[in-house]
């Protein structure tokens, strides 16, 4: 749906250093007899030097508060629905999510960035970011978007993307009884339509790893449930969307619906979180990612929301 992979690399912030100087001793001038010894110089304590990634010095947009912008409608297994319905202004429906829980992988990656940052989940405002708007150059909205944002160098040229926290795979999905839902290889997509969101790397997959020929080009649309309606109707014969996503097609929205396979070639790709270009938040927020990384909460947390990845069978070429 939104992603490449590569390894979440790092390293951070150096802490400020406070230089003090120290008065110098006066002289004392030796007296015949003299009534009381002379009283030291108080030399200055080092000034403390604050945590750059310390709540209290983060450049938040709002003051004591981080804000984190994501799509709307919000898409499990990546956002939870609410039980008892979800909170405006995130839509409403048994197959959407809701990001305030803090239940679906990115809620919960969010949430553990922000207790990272110093942040409780009361200090956390979500704002509705349409994905494509996300990375796009200007001002932001947020102090960081999560969205299945894969990382890509073009990206990168317009905002800050953070080291990975997810490393994904892209995968087709078809309708069960479709000739497409056969094919064991790259090779043999080229025969068929396939479709994707614009803007995704999932379309970029298409185009560069599985490469149909010009009578086959994909076709490109505004959303997923776009390219659904598409695939229900006939008018293509599969989407390109990241296995968590692909999981959730073939359980939840698509009855009949199965995923044929993933993809192993291409440049590996991650999900990155975007922050404005030059946002004084990057270091810090890579810092978070690096301890939820050493300390096994981002594989555990894949673990809990994602747990299908193993069981979709890889396209040969």
């Amino acid at each position: 749906m939104r992603i490449v992979t590569r390894t979440a690399a790092v390293a951070l912030v150096a802490l400020l250093v406070g230089a003090c100087t120290a008065g110098a001793s006066p002289s004392i001038e030796p007296t015949s007899a003299p009534t009381a010894a002379p009283s030291a110089v108080a030399t200055p304590a080092p000034t403390p030097t604050p945590d750059a990634c310390a709540k209290e010095n983060l450049a938040t947009i709002a003051a004591g508060a981080l804000t984190i912008g994501t799509d709307n409608p919000a898409y499990p297994p990546y956002f939870a629905h609410r039980e008892g319905g979800n909170t405006a202004p995130w839509e409403e429906s048994d197959f959407t999510g809701d990001p305030t829980t803090g239940e679906g992988f990115e809620s919960a990656v969010a949430y553990a960035i922000a207790k990272q940052l110093g942040f409780t989940k009361d200090e956390v405002a979500w704002v509705v970011v349409p994905f494509a708007n996300s990375f796009k150059p200007g001002p932001k909205s947020f102090d960081f978007d999560i969205n299945q944002i894969s990382y890509t160098p073009e990206r990168a040229q317009q905002v800050d993307m953070s080291d990975g926290y997810y490393i994904v795979k892209q995968s087709v999905v078809a309708l069960a009884d479709s000739p497409l839902a056969n094919v064991t290889t790259i090779a043999g997509l080229k025969d068929f339509k396939l479709g994707a969101q614009v803007g995704t790397t999932s379309y970029n997959t298409i185009v560069n790893v599985i490469q149909p020929p010009e009578a086959n080009a994909p076709s490109v649309y505004d959303t997923n449930d776009a390219a659904i309606e598409a695939l229900k109707a006939g008018q293509i014969d599969g989407i390109v969307v990241d296995l968590p996503t692909a999981d959730f097609i073939t359980n939840v929205q698509v009855e009949g619906s199965t995923a044929v396979g993933k993809i192993d070639g291409g440049t590996p790709e991650y999900f990155s979180l975007v922050l404005a270009q030059g946002s004084p938040l990057t270091a810090c927020v890579n810092q978070a990612i690096k301890s939820l990384t050493d300390d096994g909460t981002l594989a555990s947390l894949a673990k809990q929301w994602l747990p299908f990845q193993e069981s979709v069978p890889a396209f040969q070429p």
